[in-house]
């Protein structure tokens, strides 16, 4: 027990080093900014409430795609594939960065 609460512990330090990174917080603003822009296209053009378009934008710029909830207009459906691309490469340089950050500091506890 007390060795998964020191793994989780290590992670969670490991995370909290990568996040600081003006890289990583770069990134993120970016995401978030994306999220942003998306949530209001699809609440002004698809007419859905706030939360439903932030939920749509957040499950198809991280390419989960419930389709629970969908565009119906030709313009949100072409703004849609243009958006799940942009979504599918914000998400890969997200991942490569925080993978990267994170092998990173695992050599440098290595090399100390």
């Amino acid at each position: 027990m007390i060795s998964m609460i020191l793994s989780v512990k290590k992670l969670f330090s490991s995370f909290w080093i990568i996040f600081k990174s003006e890289e990583t917080k770069g990134l993120l603003i970016v995401i978030f900014l994306t999220l942003l822009s998306g949530a209001f296209f699809y609440s002004t053009v698809e007419h859905l409430s706030l939360l439903n378009a932030f939920y749509l934008s957040f499950v198809t710029l991280t390419t989960i795609g419930y389709g629970d909830i969908h565009p119906v207009t030709d313009f949100g459906k072409v703004f849609t594939m243009l958006y799940s691309t942009v979504g599918i490469g914000l998400m890969t340089i997200f991942v490569a960065t925080v993978a990267k950050a994170y092998m990173s500091t695992k050599t440098n506890k290595r090399r100390h």
